[in-house]
């Protein structure tokens, strides 16, 4: 490998770890039911806070309470995904790296 690869492919690896610290205080919001239901889902996909409309809450409900809490943390996991993949992208100028986002 020539030094001029070899120094790409240095500035490649910690554009990397840069973009990884990022997606560590970056995070998405997605909601359910008319945002009855709120998820903060972060980069580094874990749930960061849910939000239930009170409205939402009473003993026939629950059944459906609990459809819109999977449905937000759901759909707040696929945006921190997809806002990953598309960060990793740029990076990467589309190239596919095994192992990465």
């Amino acid at each position: 490998m020539n030094r001029k690869m070899m120094k790409q492919a240095q500035e490649l690896q910690r554009k990397m770890a840069q973009l990884q610290q990022e997606l560590e205080t970056t995070s998405v919001q997605a909601s359910a039911g008319g945002d009855m239901v709120k998820a903060v889902v972060s980069g580094k996909l874990r749930v960061e806070s849910l939000e239930i409309d009170p409205e939402v809450v009473s003993d026939e409900d629950i059944d459906l309470l609990q459809d819109l809490v999977t449905a937000a943390v759901n759909e707040g996991l696929e945006k921190a995904q997809e806002m990953a993949s598309s960060r990793m992208s740029s990076l990467t100028g589309g190239l596919n790296i095994p192992g990465l986002t």
